[in-house]
């Protein structure tokens, strides 16, 4: 799966906050993912996020 920084990603469940968008903002081994909601900032795992992947809301600009 391709993932990029910048791109806007749907996760299975949501934040506490209410809202399941999150702002890519690092990729690797780890993710680290910025709640569109709230604009808390986490470290994931490459393969929870990819488990927990439902689709792109927006794909970050070349």
């Amino acid at each position: 799966m391709e993932f990029k920084v910048g791109d806007v990603i749907k996760m299975k469940k949501s934040h506490p906050c209410g809202t399941n968008e999150w702002e890519i903002l690092r990729v690797g081994m780890d993710f680290r993912l910025k709640c569109s909601g709230c604009g808390r900032q986490v470290m994931v795992s490459r393969k929870l996020v990819e488990k927990n992947f439902r689709g792109f809301v927006k794909k970050a600009c070349d």
